[in-house]
């Protein structure tokens, strides 16, 4: 009796221990785990085209009796964007602009077309274009993307033929005198971030600043728009 009594002991120790080492889930819990292991969406492709519209709000650098190219302190227009990512970090592009430049009423007096008085509403058409280098970040499981970017090109139109007559405490004011649809050369500098609502369609918004060739014309873009990838 004794033995058996010490054999039924052993038999239930060896088979607690067996079982010690074996883990039970419910099925809830098998399936929050299967969550967990999910791997995140990809909102940003490693190689992929992307085609952006954004409008532009343009102030200048320096108040505008003093801006030699724009003439304003500020006008409105439009880009169009498209990069190709050869890495998820990495993208080359160019980027075409034009912005409507309104005058307006500022005293000037226009030679250019051998009229002496300039019209009261003026408003002229400046475009550009330059190619650019981006670097971007996706958030690693997020939507969200912070961006910068370096560019050169070209931005003409700018810089009109007209004796400027606003400022009375400067006399080179009064005659400072520019070339119409004067083409300058222009780098831009921007930030920026993204937010993609699919991996195929995102909204952007960014800030640069353009630096003009020659003195007093810098401007910055301010800039929101859509963005296609592909």
């Amino acid at each position: 009796m004794k033995k058996l009594t010490l054999t039924l002991c052993a038999v239930t120790a060896f088979a607690s221990a067996a079982f010690a080492g074996t883990s039970t889930y419910s099925g809830k819990e098998m399936k929050q785990a299967a969550v967990e292991q999910a791997p995140c969406p990809e909102w940003y492709a490693d190689n992929e085209w992307n085609i952006g519209i954004s409008g532009i709000y343009a102030p200048t650098a320096n108040e505008y009796r003093e801006d030699t190219y724009l003439g304003v302190d500020h006008a409105w227009g439009g880009a169009i964007d498209v990069k190709y990512f050869f890495r998820r970090y990495f993208g080359i592009g160019i980027q075409a602009f034009g912005l409507a430049v309104n005058r307006g009423d500022n005293g000037r007096f226009d030679f250019s077309n051998d009229i002496f008085f300039g019209d009261d509403n003026e408003s002229d058409f400046i475009g550009g274009g330059l190619v650019n280098f981006t670097f971007r970040y996706p958030i690693p499981c997020s939507r969200f993307a912070p961006y910068a970017w370096v560019g050169t090109g070209l931005i003409f139109g700018g810089d009109d033929n007209t004796f400027n007559f606003d400022d009375d405490d400067d006399i080179d004011d009064f005659f400072r005198r520019g070339n119409t649809d004067d083409a300058r050369l222009m780098a831009q500098y921007g930030v920026g971030f993204e937010t993609r609502f699919t991996p195929r369609i995102g909204w952007t918004n960014d800030v640069s600043y353009n630096h003009l060739e020659g003195g007093h014309n810098d401007f910055f873009q301010v800039r929101t728009g859509l963005n296609f990838a592909f």
